[in-house]
């Protein structure tokens, strides 16, 4: 199996709600049966965090503060714009797994585990939902970022879309992981080599739902799974929004005129140690076909009330308000940047202990 060394990498470009249903642990919205948010629902359901916990709840009007076993919506009135905003710089966050949906959970976990040297981390199955979903990475979720994986029952394709781009795997040798994913009988489509314009080692290959990885050579590192990268209509607002109200910082940009396209690289640490978000911007295009198969981001806080203020004085869109969910009062709080990614916050501590 390809031997990945984590680190991280640099990319380029190939050419939405949420509501609740009955009892189902973290969700978010999916467009079709179910998906995790932790699981993904059908169309306008929304999911959990891929914690054990699986129960959903109907919105209602559109805001969610439930105040489950006794827990109180935060106050953050008090609170100043300015100290809000400056209170995000200090939060303390991590990027905690990707969610998507796939046609066959298994054939996915093979090819994960078999040709990227993932782990299959664990698996839940909900027959009363109809979906299933697994997680898999190269360490325990505690401490590393992972892929949640949703199976709806009955569905066996998805509508990758345009937006999406694809995920970053740092490995020791490139050529011997192509090699290694041909052999298995994968879709090779981009060959090792130089990334133009560059010195940087990397190769593209498609897993068996259409979905792209980038093999980037480098040295060990810490978070092998090392990137997601979106694309986006407006550059400077989207590094903005991400700055100011996900509290991520700007690693690094790079323009490449003669290929029409921009990159920015954002996260909570060097790209080296940690994963970080890939934001391109294609000359000209300003709105991209995001499909029904990616779902969203998980990042975790340490007080999703102040989160979801952030997120709104820095222009953003909560589609889900703060507060626990019920049965299991985990609080999350849920969102929409300038180009209508999702993306949903959960606080450390209850992700700590869903992981229990």
């Amino acid at each position: 199996m390809v031997r990945v060394i984590p680190m991280a990498s640099s990319i380029r470009p190939t050419l939405s709600s949420l509501r609740f249903s009955p009892p189902s642990s973290l969700s978010l919205l999916n467009p079709s049966p179910r998906l995790p948010f932790f699981h993904l629902p059908s169309v306008s359901q929304s999911r959990s965090f891929g914690l054990k916990a699986s129960r959903m709840l109907r919105q209602d009007g559109n805001s969610m503060r439930i105040m489950a076993s006794g827990n109180v919506s935060q106050s953050v009135a008090a609170a100043s714009p300015e100290n809000v905003l400056e209170w995000v710089k200090h939060d303390k966050r991590r990027m905690l797994h990707v969610v998507y949906r796939v046609g066959d959970l298994d054939r996915t976990i093979k090819f994960y585990t078999e040709c990227l040297g993932m782990k299959l981390l664990r698996k839940r199955d909900i027959p009363e939902e109809r979906y299933t979903n697994a997680f898999l990475g190269y360490g325990p979720e505690d401490s590393h970022f992972v892929i949640e994986l949703t199976y709806n029952y009955g569905v066996d394709k998805y509508d990758i879309g345009t937006g999406f781009g694809h995920f970053g795997i740092a490995v020791e040798d490139v050529a011997k992981a192509v090699e290694l994913i041909r052999a298995k009988g994968g879709k090779i489509t981009r060959e090792p080599g130089p990334v133009k314009g560059g010195r940087s080692v990397i190769a593209f290959i498609e897993d068996p739902d259409g979905y792209k990885f980038e093999l980037i050579e480098r040295g060990p590192t810490p978070e092998p799974l090392c990137q997601v990268m979106l694309r986006v209509g407006d550059l400077n607002c989207s590094i903005e929004f991400y700055e100011k109200a996900f509290g991520m910082q700007l690693l690094r940009t790079r323009d490449n005129p003669e290929y029409k396209y921009t990159i920015a690289m954002l996260g909570y640490g060097p790209e080296d140690k940690s994963t970080v978000l890939e934001l391109t911007y294609n000359y000209g295009v300003t709105e991209y076909d995001k499909g029904n198969a990616y779902a969203q981001i998980a990042i975790g806080t340490d007080d999703v009330y102040k989160t979801a203020e952030a997120i709104k004085l820095a222009g953003g869109k909560i589609t889900r308000e703060p507060g626990p969910l019920p049965g299991i009062n985990t609080k999350i709080t849920a969102c929409l940047d300038p180009d209508g990614w999702k993306s949903v916050f959960v606080d450390n501590v209850d992700f700590l202990k869903e992981l229990e």
